[in-house]
């Protein structure tokens, strides 16, 4: 499969070095300045062209006519539409664009309908996505959603007042008897894709999957928060706080922004006339005390500067019990964050990967069983899989038990025309189901893959 990527920036990179570890996958980078791409060059083996990538010469040398997928993730909105424009006339290629601008959020069904895009992403729509569900759900590390939110995939931290510690699995659901799957445990760099003997201990990082509702009834039995916060502090009046805000106030969640630009400030003012703006520096610690940090039930930082966010988090952390959640774009700080004590980090260039990754792998499999959700999880050394069942085949109508999957791999939910189940040894994949799957084994395209060969 060829995939040819237009804007070597954040963004493209992160996708770049994403699609990079598929097999089967040919990639060429497209980019004006040839210093990124050359940056680029030491982390992926791909074919590198200088140049325009809205010019149709560009374009025909970069090999346009046998390309499968066109990814156009430039910093410009337009540019990106013309790219993908531009791609659909000279070829028969799939197109994938990145837009931010809330303008064109309403125009998106045109864009598709006339200039046949494909897909649309919006890193920082769906990074505001992410954050809003956290916040509706503030004792979650990390929610992740599947069958269109009738399942969630939830991490959380087990604290002792939840009286899990050195109990097993299969105890744990004895205990509380709700229909829900433990399908990860991290303890330090140890991760486990565990059975019924794996054993839990205080300040483990769990992972479950479930319904919201078995999720909150589950919770609220241990002692964990289940009630979204009340009021947010975000700090950064940019692109990702505009959309959370908007996302919140409709959640009726009181919003408060800190932004240091005053022309942004009028124009949060405009467009958010329910939130309160505060212009001034979110750095400025006396500023963000009279503001209400101490009291706040949610601290955002949404920063242009990971470190900033990072550090502001920390802060919080000294005078407030508010929910934490900073935004940070530089992946190479994984090991560091991880280290530290802040609620939940948002990785705006993970999601929009992931989202990518799903898109084309659906693609390469356009018959059978598809991608219809992707997510890569625990630090990004294990995905989640959501796959649609569309005929027949070595996994359908075989109970569960019976098959041969791979090692480090679980079954973890079935979605049946709306009906939600976390399956048994007795339980079996039909067509028309959505399957969700939680492995280590990266690359599966198709639900067979499940399988050992």
């Amino acid at each position: 499969m060829r995939v040819m990527i237009v804007g070597c920036g954040k963004v493209g990179s992160t996708i770049a070095e994403q699609l990079q570890e598929e097999e089967n996958i040919d990639l060429t980078l497209i980019d004006i300045k040839e210093e990124k791409l050359q940056e680029l060059g030491d982390e992926v083996d791909a074919l590198a062209i200088t140049g325009n990538g809205a010019s149709i010469n560009t374009l025909q040398e970069a090999g346009i006519k046998d390309t499968d997928v066109l990814i156009a993730v430039t910093g410009s909105d337009e540019l990106n539409l013309l790219c993908c424009l531009i791609a659909q006339k000279a070829s028969t290629t799939h197109t994938i664009a990145r837009v931010r601008n809330p303008i064109y959020s309403k125009e998106i069904p045109f864009f598709k309908e006339r200039l046949g895009v494909s897909v649309f992403i919006n890193p920082e729509y769906a990074a505001a996505m992410e954050i809003s569900r956290i916040l509706r759900f503030p004792s979650a590390m990390k929610i992740d959603t599947f069958a269109r939110g009738r399942v969630e995939l939830i991490k959380f931290k087990v604290e002792p007042e939840f009286g899990l510690n050195g109990l097993s699995l299969s105890r744990i659901s004895e205990k509380y008897h709700y229909d829900m799957l433990f399908c990860a445990v991290e303890n330090g760099s140890s991760i486990t894709i565990p059975n019924g003997d794996t054993v839990i201990h205080d300040g483990d990082l769990v992972s479950i999957v479930t319904t919201p509702r078995i999720a909150a009834e589950f919770f609220k039995r241990i002692g964990l928060k289940t009630t979204q916060v009340r009021d947010a502090m975000l700090i950064g009046g940019g692109t990702i706080s505009y959309y959370l805000a908007r996302m919140l106030l409709d959640m009726k969640i009181g919003v408060k922004i800190i932004e240091k630009d005053k022309a942004r400030c009028e124009t949060l003012c405009e467009l958010l006339p329910k939130a309160t703006i505060i212009w001034g520096d979110g750095t400025d610690r006396a500023l963000l005390m009279e503001e209400g940090l101490r009291t706040a039930e949610a601290v955002v930082c949404l920063t242009d500067m990971d470190e900033e966010n990072i550090f502001l988090s920390l802060s919080a952390r000294k005078v407030s019990q508010a929910k934490l959640v900073a935004k940070v774009n530089r992946l190479t700080y994984n090991d560091v964050i991880d280290d530290l004590d802040l609620d939940s980090v948002v990785y705006p260039k993970y999601i929009t990967a992931d989202y990518i990754l799903q898109y084309v792998r659906a693609t390469q499999n356009s018959i059978g069983s598809n991608v219809e959700t992707l997510y890569h999880i625990l630090d990004n050394r294990a995905e989640a899989l959501e796959f649609r069942i569309r005929e027949k085949s070595a996994v359908v109508g075989v109970p569960l038990a019976q098959l041969k999957l791979k090692k480090d791999l679980l079954v973890a939910c079935i979605n049946r025309k709306g009906e939600i189940r976390i399956p048994r040894g007795q339980d079996t994949i039909q067509i028309q189901d959505t399957v969700i799957i939680v492995t280590t084994d990266r690359g599966l395209r198709d639900i067979t893959d499940i399988l050992e060969r």
